[in-house]
């Protein structure tokens, strides 16, 4: 018999292949919790036909927990790069992401931060590309968005970082359009270092029916928040002597 969480699971399926917007999920579809919310992600996820290329997280804090995972065919390393968007702007979020040289599969004692320091194989300058599957989100309950893969429609991913692990806590970070100013922030890391939303994710997966998987790439918070930015415009994010995001962004079509 077909559920309710069939249903919506198929609906917002169907929203993130297309591009469609709808409203909220109705009242018996509305999961209850995180763990409710995790489990219609994985509905949704299993529905969609598309490898699991990376993840994005936080650290849990009152009472919420972010995770989603990004899908093969989001992650994206060539410019232009196209979005969905709403309006004439993008939304993007400045982050450092980590790719994983190999597995860490499940065991029996906890991943510290030296296990998972040495799995890393390689740290990128990232953007995390925002959106949502609802025609209005700020309506929607915190575990509608997280089912619906916290905000993310992709990811990114840019150069690599070659400086020491201890330097990306912190940084300024600046965004110019066309070569002017757009904005600039003292860009932190809201969990204070973007491994320890790592070293948490490689531990909470397994308690998912998942693990971390050589090749994932993993991105962890935004430096600076969310920020709007023109289409069709060059982009460069400066991540202070970390290095640069050169990048234009496209409406998908």
């Amino acid at each position: 018999m077909t559920t309710a969480l069939d249903h919506a699971a198929r609906e917002l399926a169907d929203r993130r292949r297309t591009g469609r917007r709808g409203p909220r999920l109705p009242a018996d579809a509305v999961p209850a919790d995180v763990a409710a919310a995790l489990a219609l992600q994985r509905r949704v996820a299993a529905l969609m036909g598309d490898a699991i290329g990376g993840w994005k997280c936080a650290l849990p804090a009152g009472g919420r927990t972010i995770v989603a995972p990004l899908f093969a065919k989001t992650i994206v390393r060539t410019s232009p790069c196209a979005v969905r968007v709403r309006g004439d702007r993008a939304l993007i979020e400045a982050e450092i992401a980590f790719v994983l040289a190999r597995d860490l599969p499940p065991r029996a004692t906890p991943y510290g931060d030296d296990d998972v320091r040495s799995a890393i194989g390689a740290t990128h300058l990232a953007l995390e590309l925002m959106d949502n599957r609802y025609d209005e989100p700020a309506t929607a309950t915190f575990p509608e968005m997280l089912a619906d893969f916290a905000n993310n429609q992709g990811l990114y991913a840019g150069p690599r970082v070659r400086a020491p692990t201890e330097a990306l806590g912190r940084f300024p970070l600046t965004i110019r359009a066309g070569g002017k100013v757009l904005s600039q922030h003292d860009g932190a890391h809201p969990d204070g270092h973007p491994l320890r939303p790592l070293v948490w994710l490689a531990n909470f997966l397994p308690t998912q029916g998942e693990h971390l998987r050589a090749g994932q790439i993993v991105t962890t918070g935004a430096f600076a928040g969310a920020h709007d930015v023109p289409l069709a415009t060059k982009l460069a994010v400066v991540f202070g002597e970390l290095g640069t995001i050169d990048v234009e962004l496209v409406a998908a079509r």
